[in-house]
C-alpha cells in the first residue's frame, strides 16, 4: 500500500508545470523558472493568434484564459502558471471555480507583495495592459497587503506589440536593410519617457513591471525611470512563488533526468521560435501551433 502511494506521487511530481501568456511574454516567466527550479519539465503555451489581451473586453479575456487552461490540462499538468497580467487581473476567480483541483498560480499578488516589501515612502507605480489597469487588480492587491500605500497607474499599450515584434532592448538580431535602419533601443527609449514621465513626477520609489513582456525592457525602464527606484520583475516574483508551492506540497519533481520543455502557439511558430529564442535566453530547437478554439 505505501509503495503503490509512493508511486502515484511520483507520477504527479514528475508531471510538467503548465504556463500560459497572451504570446512570448509569458517565457520570461519560464526563464525565471528554469533558473529557480532547473529540474522541472515546462510546458508553454502562447496564444500568439489573439494577442494582445490588453485591449479585449472581460468575457473575452476570461474565455480564452479557459480555453488555454483546458489545452494545458491535457498535458497532465500538475501546477498551472497564468503568465499574463491581463488574465490574472480578471480571470483567476473564474479558473479557479471551474478548476477545483488545480492548483494556480498568478503574477499580480507576488508582484503586488515584493512593490511593498520593497518601497520605503509607500508610493508605487505600475504599468501594464490598458485591461490591466483598468482591472485595478494591483490597487487591491497592494491594498489589501499595506492600506497606507499609494498606488500610481499608467497604462502602457505599445511595449507589447513592439516587444512582440521582436523590439527587445539591444538584443535585436535581424540582419534584413529594413531593420537596420531602425534603432530599436531610442524608439523604445522614448516611448518610455512619454510613458513613465508622469510616474517620475508622484515621486514613486517602486515600479512594478505589470506585464510580463515587460522585463524584457527592464534595463531601459530601470534606466528611464532612475537608478533610484526600485524596478519590480513580476516575472521573477512568480517564479519564487511557483517554487514556495511545490516546495510546500512536495510536488518537486523526483526525477533528476533532463527538463522537458514543450512550446505551443496558436499562430507563426516561426517567429515565436526566433524572438523566443531571444527573451529565454536560449535556442528554442520546436514549437507546434495548434489550434485552440
Amino acid at each position: 500500500m505505501y509503495q503503490q502511494l509512493k508511486d502515484t506521487m511520483r507520477i504527479i511530481n514528475d508531471r510538467p508545470i503548465g504556463i500560459f501568456d497572451s504570446g512570448i511574454g509569458g517565457l520570461t516567466v519560464v526563464k525565471a523558472i528554469i533558473d529557480l527550479l532547473p529540474n522541472e519539465d515546462i510546458v508553454y503555451f502562447g496564444d500568439t493568434a489573439r494577442v494582445p489581451y490588453g485591449n479585449k473586453s472581460k468575457e473575452t479575456i476570461i474565455k480564452y484564459s479557459i480555453q488555454n487552461t483546458k489545452f494545458l490540462l491535457q498535458h497532465k499538468i500538475k501546477l498551472l502558471v497564468v503568465a499574463c497580467n491581463t488574465s490574472s487581473s480578471y480571470a483567476i476567480p473564474m479558473l479557479k471555480k471551474m478548476f477545483k483541483n488545480l492548483k494556480i498560480v498568478e503574477v499580480v499578488t507576488p508582484g503586488a507583495r515584493a512593490a511593498v516589501e520593497y518601497t520605503k515612502n509607500y508610493k508605487i507605480g505600475v504599468i501594464g495592459t490598458k485591461a490591466t489597469i483598468k482591472s485595478k487588480s494591483y490597487i487591491k492587491a497592494i491594498k489589501k497587503i499595506c492600506n497606507k500605500a499609494k498606488i500610481f497607474c499608467q497604462p502602457t499599450p505599445l511595449f507589447v506589440p513592439l516587444i512582440e515584434e521582436g523590439w527587445i532592448d539591444k538584443l535585436q538580431l535581424i540582419n534584413s536593410d529594413y531593420y537596420q535602419t531602425i534603432n530599436h533601443e531610442n524608439i523604445l527609449r522614448q516611448l518610455s519617457a512619454e510613458y513613465l514621465a508622469p510616474l517620475k513626477n508622484f515621486g514613486i520609489d517602486v515600479l512594478v513591471l505589470g506585464c510580463t513582456h515587460y522585463p524584457a525592457i527592464k534595463n531601459i525602464i530601470q534606466d528611464i525611470i532612475g537608478k533610484n527606484v526600485t524596478v519590480v520583475d513580476s516575472s521573477l516574483e512568480t517564479a519564487k512563488e511557483v517554487k514556495k508551492i511545490l516546495e510546500e506540497n512536495k510536488l518537486c519533481k523526483f526525477r533528476n533526468n533532463k527538463p522537458k520543455y514543450k512550446f505551443f502557439v496558436s499562430d507563426n511558430p516561426e517567429s515565436f521560435k526566433k524572438i523566443g529564442s531571444l527573451l529565454l535566453g536560449q535556442e528554442i530547437k520546436y514549437v507546434k501551433k495548434v489550434k485552440i478554439e
